[in-house]
């Protein structure tokens, strides 16, 4: 019986000359691929197709923080990512350059030229013409823990206050251009101030905390509320119409009153709990004005027999926050999660592109 011979390679057919080169290339492909993806990604640069596509001035996804009035009825606009807009009489909107892409908390006009922007990290820009351009401020007052401006009110003779985290309470002079601390650095933010007729400041915050100082910064008292029960929750905003009348609102819909230029404070009862986070007095309606979240305001007319308070909400389906107001005759600028505004009956916020 015969047995099966071993199979050897020098039994295999030998590929020919043209099998080996194709068996060489399949080998070497994977590693040409590679080859070519690197010199793509190192030397090759892309080149545009058709012309490039500039964003709108305000988009979707931004948030605007802070409004103010501008030179010839010009709408100034504080908004996310280092955007300042300016917004027209016509409603059109563009967008001034700035120097950073931090987020803007709040804007402030001193007059038709010059501004004042704050905002993350303490960043904080002013402009001496309109803000056709914006300047950073150098050595801004830092702290070591936290830091970002809440809030920036512009008074008279080139003065301002910012407020914001640990304590954070800077002045200027100079309209914008060098600050100083007031206060020693302590954990609680500040989250607005005003600044009264004959140099007083009143400034509100966490926990329902008031300050003020009769000399301009030089000194400070808290403030402690008329009744026993404290405000635990963050006041967010405070105006007054004149150096005795005020208002400041706060978180839960809290709406606090004074008539003695911040000393002393009473609370109003409204059947709101919405968080309020902006307050204002329209001389032009002899009105206080104030919003907060979903689509929330309200409303109290100065009469005879007091502040006579209302509140009421955007709209049925508006459901969005603002942060700040801003008076225009008898109706009013929102800004928040979107902007538009206000007549009293009807809300009309812009549409982003």
């Amino acid at each position: 019986m015969n047995k099966p011979s071993s199979l050897h390679a020098a039994d295999l057919p030998r590929p020919s000359g043209k099998q080996r080169l194709v068996n060489l290339l399949v080998s070497a492909l994977p590693w040409m691929i590679i080859a070519g993806l690197l010199y793509a990604g190192l030397f090759i640069k892309p080149q545009a197709v058709g012309a490039s596509v500039t964003p709108p001035a305000l988009e979707r996804r931004d948030r605007v923080y802070g409004l103010a009035q501008g030179e010839g009825g010009t709408l100034l606009a504080a908004a996310s990512n280092g955007k300042i807009l300016a917004v027209g009489a016509d409603r059109k909107i563009a967008r001034q350059a700035t120097p950073v892409d931090l987020s803007l908390q709040d804007i402030a006009a001193f007059d038709a030229t010059h501004a004042v922007a704050v905002g993350n990290d303490n960043v904080i820009l002013t402009t001496e013409d309109g803000g056709r351009h914006w300047i950073k401020a150098d050595k801004v007052p830092r702290s070591q823990v936290a830091n970002k401006l809440n809030r920036v009110r512009a008074g008279a003779n080139g003065v301002a206050v910012a407020v914001g985290e640990m304590g954070a309470l800077l002045r200027t002079q100079d309209y914008g251009k060098t600050w100083e601390r007031l206060r020693e650095e302590e954990d609680v933010a500040w989250n607005d101030v005003a600044i009264l007729d004959g140099g007083a400041f009143v400034v509100v915050g966490e926990f329902g905390k008031i300050l003020r100082s009769a000399d301009g910064g030089k000194s400070w008292e808290m403030v402690q509320m008329r009744e026993q029960a404290p405000v635990e929750g963050s006041l967010m905003a405070v105006a007054f119409r004149d150096a005795s009348n005020g208002v400041a609102v706060g978180l839960d819909g809290v709406v606090l009153t004074s008539s003695d230029g911040g000393r002393k404070w009473s609370s109003v009862k409204l059947p709101a709990h919405e968080h309020l986070l902006d307050v204002l007095w329209n001389a032009h309606k002899s009105e206080w004005f104030a919003v907060g979240v979903l689509g929330r305001w309200i409303s109290g007319t100065q009469g005879a027999d007091g502040v006579q308070w209302k509140t009421g909400v955007l709209g049925e389906h508006t459901l969005s926050w603002h942060t700040r107001a801003l008076a225009s005759g008898s109706a009013y600028w929102l800004a928040g999660a979107d902007v538009g505004t206000w007549d009293g009956q009807k809300w009309a916020p812009f549409t982003p592109n």
